[in-house]
């Protein structure tokens, strides 16, 4: 057998090479079809009987069989080799002698119109044999890529550490790569080009992107840049090269990865001291609030901080954000915007960031408790005002009650844990920790399974209406409860007409057996109602 020259990517295993290699030799391969198809690139190699074996594969296999699953009626085997086929595997190799002297024309037929190569063996192989040279084959292909993808992010690092910055690393990858290379930013923008040096008569990398960037380029690899998290931000840059000069290969893909993550680490320096100090800060605020830190060493260590209040009360704030939202690279500048707007509120203030837990911990100093709502109200709409640069989604805001240097450890994470339980509830420029009492107990709660089995117990029935049936009954009952059982404010702000909510009322009733008027009842209610947004 003459075996079709291999024209894949650099890195792979083809049929081809397959075919070459001992223990499928030793079985004299003839390739009864697809003989313009042996550049197929083999991912793994799969041994079966089965006659539903095409359901069982992913793609790329070499399906190694001696045809027990083919079928004997021409309709089974044309109906087998079409599903393998459909499911993309590289080749399929038939032994002959234990179910087939010659292959079916059948077969044959089916595997040259599907352009599936078919290659027949003439004598028995151990199909383990086969399996563990070409996967032996596969480790070693993919560990020599890794190597070179390797020595090219040991250049990209030795090119950073000796004061380069981001062109340096994409004219090294363009000559690895020996085409153009481009970073762009998510939304398709050029930031910079650099093409492979000496590459003689290569076309200007700027003249490449006018011309083909958009067009897409058949076999273009394009490449994430991260920033870090979910949402937008999630992606900080792109990485493209298009194979203008040469075909890019599997290694190509690998050291793009790993540039990738160096260039991450380069557009990130620009913010690197902002958010280590926004990030010390809001380190010193969560140590205070879970008591790592003595409330006596405080006050000195805020100093350092450049926080100086005076004599008076401190007002623990905290700003929880929504952060599949704000991607961490968000943060600095979320940071830098708050604390331009909170410099217009005239009262000395220490804020702080907390990436894991996605929230923005104050401490404010007051004059005397009793501006405590006058300056929440300012602090509220700076927080906000900053937090709408950066984020979709108002964040929440929740002040706690006036504190000593003593107690503010304990009143921080307080509002910390209000402001996690209050994310859910409606809208407000800010809420007050001590109105969310209730919520932070039931947020505490969240974890065992009473608090569920007590909302499945006390308003189970009319979940599982709303489920199937219409109109949904729940807001009429949230609205009921949250106007006390006013029945003609609960109508006007439903726009329903009294008898249809007197009718909506008693539906309610009955499904949970209930007597809304009864005081007991009702709380427990709105208790369920309340615990349903931590349980759900």
């Amino acid at each position: 057998m003459e075996p079709h020259a291999p024209s894949a990517a650099q890195g792979t295993i083809t049929v081809a090479r397959a075919l070459e290699l001992p223990a499928l030799r030793r079985g004299l391969p003839e390739v009864m079809a697809g003989p313009d198809r042996l550049d197929r690139p083999v991912r793994w190699v799969h041994a079966g009987e089965a006659p539903n074996i095409a359901a069982l594969l992913k793609g790329g296999e070499l399906l190694l069989t001696t045809g027990l699953g083919l079928g004997a009626r021409a309709a089974e085997q044309r109906a087998f080799v079409r599903g393998l086929a459909e499911r993309g595997i590289a080749a399929l190799v038939v032994e002959l002698g234990a179910r087939f002297a010659t292959l079916p024309a059948a077969v044959v037929d089916t595997a040259r119109s599907c352009g599936l190569p078919l290659v027949q063996l003439h004598r028995e192989v151990p199909f383990v044999a086969v399996t563990e040279e070409i996967h032996t084959e596969l480790v070693n292909e993919h560990y020599a890529l890794l190597q070179r993808a390797e020595e090219v992010h040991r250049r990209c690092t030795e090119v950073l550490l000796g004061g380069g910055g981001v062109p340096e690393v994409l004219r090294l990858f363009a000559d690895f790569a020996g085409n153009p290379v481009f970073l762009e930013t998510p939304d398709g923008r050029l930031l910079y080009a650099a093409g492979p040096v000496g590459a003689g008569g290569a076309a200007d990398p700027l003249q490449v992107w006018d011309g083909l960037r958009a067009a897409g380029l058949p076999g273009s690899l394009v490449t994430d840049v991260p920033g870090h998290g979910p949402g937008p931000g999630a992606v900080r840059a792109r990485l493209a090269v298009l194979p203008v000069n040469a075909p890019l290969a599997p290694v190509h893909r690998i050291a793009a990865d790993r540039a990738a993550g160096l260039l991450a680490v380069v557009l990130l320096q620009a913010r690197q001291e902002e958010e280590l100090a926004a990030r010390g800060r809001g380190d010193f605020l969560t140590d205070l609030a879970e008591g790592r830190l003595d409330a006596a060493d405080a006050p000195a260590q805020a100093r350092v901080l450049g926080f100086r209040p005076g004599p008076g009360p401190l007002l623990p704030v905290v700003m929880r954000m929504a952060t599949e939202l704000v991607p961490p690279d968000a943060w600095a500048p979320l940071a830098c915007a708050v604390h331009k707007e909170l410099a217009g509120v005239g009262v000395p203030v220490l804020l702080g960031v907390r990436l894991p837990e996605g929230r923005v911990p104050l401490l404010v100093g007051l004059r005397e408790g009793g501006e405590r709502a006058a300056v929440a109200d300012r602090v509220a709409a700076a927080l906000r005002a900053g937090a709408e640069r950066t984020a979709a989604r108002p964040p929440v805001v929740v002040v706690g009650a006036p504190a000593t240097w003593a107690t503010a450890g304990a009143g921080l994470r307080h509002a910390a844990q209000a402001a996690t339980a209050a994310q859910g509830l409606p809208d407000r420029p800010w809420h007050d920790v001590r109105r969310l009492d209730v919520d932070v107990l039931l947020w505490r709660l969240r974890a065992h399974g009473e608090l569920a089995d007590f909302v499945e117990r006390v308003i189970g029935p009319l979940l599982a209406h709303d489920r199937t049936s219409r109109p949904a009954l729940l807001p009429t009952l949230e609205t009921y409860l949250a106007h006390a059982g006013r029945k003609a404010e609960t109508a006007r702000e439903l726009h329903l007409n009294r008898q249809t909510l007197y009718d909506r009322l008693a539906r309610i009733g009955r499904l949970l057996g209930t007597d809304l008027e009864d005081p007991q009842t009702v709380l427990s209610l709105s208790l369920a109602l309340r615990a349903r947004r931590h349980v759900g």
